[in-house]
């Protein structure tokens, strides 16, 4: 194990952290796979990502709410003590107040399925299927179930993953990533993507296995990508606004979304959506 600075920049702006973990260069290969990918008909494929339209009427506003329910029951089930009433998603640090607890919160949060929400999830999975052109499904074969992450982060903090591919995981390699923004997203601590990355083989990208990389004390399931071959990573935040939708191909290099706002909480949803 040795411990490395991940030098990046997000819309030109440098960054840095450490990170923890046995390091190695990849095979000579790509696992992008141009000739049958979810986005083999898109005209934006070679950039891996595009920023859609996601919700129609009152959809947004009830995703909203009951996401926002699934953290206040996540809350309570840490004992920590907040008022319903008053309680709005963009000072969830001020309730959650120490990395500790909000370890305990996310806990729960980045688990959950599709019957935690008061939506019908499966109706995002086909509208983003008519996108793409495909037929999209929530439930995840290899995990014998759906997947719904809630990402929590908060101001003045490292609650972030380190620039990854999901599609390194197994469970992920054939799907779409959805990344929907919900409170405290804008050109500020949206999530940041690396345009064409999906495109850089293995052997020019240094990585750690997956359970591989700590930082700050957390260890995280996606492999942590410290550089690449190809130059600095220079990645940019598309900036959804509320009811639009980040999609992306899972093996684009994304993540290390710094909140840069001052006193606001970021909250976002994540679904990724095979294949079928």
């Amino acid at each position: 194990m040795n411990t490395k600075t991940c030098h990046i920049y997000i819309d030109d702006k440098p960054y840095e952290f450490n990170v923890k973990g046995a390091f190695f260069w990849g095979k000579e290969e790509l696992l992008y796979n141009k000739t049958n990918s979810v986005l083999s008909k898109m005209p934006w494929e070679h950039e891996g990502y595009k920023v859609v339209g996601a919700f129609i009427n009152d959809e947004f506003s009830r995703l909203k709410e009951s996401l926002t329910q699934n953290i206040i029951k996540a809350i309570k089930a840490n004992n920590i003590s907040l008022d319903e009433n008053t309680f709005t998603l963009a000072k969830y640090h001020e309730i959650v107040n120490t990395d500790e607890l909000h370890n305990q919160v996310i806990n729960i949060t980045r688990n959950l399925e599709n019957e935690d929400f008061d939506f019908n999830i499966d109706a995002l999975a086909e509208r983003f299927g008519a996108i793409l052109g495909y037929k999209l499904t929530s439930w995840v074969e290899e995990l014998q179930k759906s997947h719904i992450q809630i990402r929590i982060s908060r101001p003045n903090s490292l609650d972030i993953n380190p620039p990854h591919r999901d599609g390194y995981l197994s469970y992920w390699e054939d799907i779409i990533n959805v990344w929907i923004p919900i409170e405290g997203c804008n050109e500020n601590p949206s999530l940041p993507v690396f345009p064409g990355s999906h495109l850089i083989p293995e052997n020019n990208i240094l990585r750690t296995a997956s359970k591989g990389a700590e930082i700050n004390g957390n260890i995280y399931y996606v492999p942590c990508i410290l550089e690449t071959k190809t130059g600095t990573i220079k990645m940019t935040r598309p900036n959804p606004k509320p009811g639009d939708a980040l999609i992306f191909t899972p093996f684009l290099i994304h993540g290390a979304a710094v909140n840069n706002n001052k006193d606001i909480t970021r909250v976002s949803l994540e679904l990724r959506f095979p294949r079928v």
